[in-house]
């Protein structure tokens, strides 16, 4: 397995919104293009603490994880749900990182 963990750091009065799209439309695409949600945070204590959400997905291997998003990426529903909720022009995420991460050997989630 590897992890891949994104933040974003969400345009300010955007977070419910941000909230609602994954909650109604991004897990069931995600679902759809298996990929494995492990969680999903919002900052409480420290920088960015109204503004960054933090998720962890999970993928079999680097071509599950290519496979898997350009499906994702591609999928007219996603493009529709992301058009319309950012309809007013403004998207709801300022910036997004990502990272690969992989387990050490002594990890309990492998």
């Amino acid at each position: 397995m590897i992890y891949e963990l994104r933040t974003y750091q969400v345009v300010p009065g955007k977070m419910q919104e941000l909230n609602r799209r994954f909650g109604d439309i991004t897990i069931h695409l995600f679902k759809k293009h298996e990929i494995q949600v492990v969680g999903f945070w919002e900052t409480a204590i420290g920088e960015a603490t109204t503004t960054e959400l933090v998720y962890m997905l999970a993928f079999e291997d680097l071509a599950h994880y290519q496979r898997a998003w350009d499906a994702f990426i591609a999928d007219p529903e996603w493009q529709d749900a992301k058009r319309q909720s950012e309809v007013d022009g403004v998207p709801l995420v300022n910036v997004a990182g990502s990272k690969i991460l992989e387990p050490t050997s002594y990890s309990p989630m492998q």
